[in-house]
């Protein structure tokens, strides 16, 4: 099962991070549906942030625990529409595709 933590918040709640790690395990590696869209959401959110904003924030990639981490710097001392729009559009993404494979990925919420 693939496990997503996602990072808020404890004064005002907004995603700050998250965090995926683990494999699905819904199919044999290259079949896998419910990998590939998990791995798109996260991907795609951190080349977005990357590409579009002026975020600091920092990144963990180790392939062997399939763990892929992204958090705000404390430089961050305000959080722009555009990073707030693209953090919650991977919540909002990864909690659809929990929702439709439950057996498969689990979303926790930890406030920082």
């Amino acid at each position: 099962m693939t496990h997503a933590v996602i990072y808020k918040s404890h004064v005002n709640g907004e995603v700050l991070g998250f965090k995926t790690y683990g494999h699905s395990g819904y199919a044999d590696e290259g079949s896998d549906i419910v990998c590939s869209a998990i791995s798109l959401l996260v991907i795609n959110t951190i080349n977005a942030i990357d590409t579009f904003t002026d975020a600091k924030y920092e990144t963990q990639v180790n392939e062997d625990e399939a763990l892929i981490s992204f958090m705000l710097t404390s430089e961050m001392t305000e959080i722009t529409s555009d990073i707030r729009v693209l953090l919650n559009a991977l919540e909002l993404g990864l909690s659809q595709v929990a929702a439709g494979n439950p057996d498969y990925l689990s979303i926790s919420i930890e406030e920082v």
